[in-house]
């Protein structure tokens, strides 16, 4: 657990690091542009990783630590929420990912007005 747990904090550090240069050197006056390019390279990125890792069962535990929780968490938490709706979607269970994408957005969007409110 230990070995993963530090693949995972390895590849959060350079997924946050790769996160953070665009908006660096990407001049724009809204971000949000840059984030949802963000958010789709980072939802591409874990389907191309998980799928890669079990088309070729080179799927052991380090590396999902280090890829996909670790280098597209810390990216964006999009491609964890992404995965798992196609994931959801691929097993028939369409109402669960409905559910899961409204809860998603509108609980985020309310929590994010909330915080923005708290610290006015």
């Amino acid at each position: 657990m230990i070995k993963n747990l530090l693949f995972a904090g390895i590849g959060g550090f350079i997924g946050t690091v790769l996160r953070y240069l665009p908006y660096q050197f990407i001049k724009i006056n809204q971000n949000f542009w840059i984030t949802l390019f963000i958010n789709i390279i980072g939802s591409f990125l874990i389907g191309l990783i998980i799928g890669y890792g079990l088309k070729n069962q080179v799927w052991d535990a380090k590396w999902r630590s280090f890829f996909a929780v670790g280098v597209c968490g810390g990216f964006t938490t999009f491609s964890s929420f992404s995965i798992e709706n196609v994931q959801l979607l691929q097993n028939g269970k369409i109402a669960e990912s409905i559910m899961y994408i409204g809860i998603s957005i509108i609980s985020g969007l309310l929590a994010a007005y909330l915080g923005l409110k708290l610290s006015l």
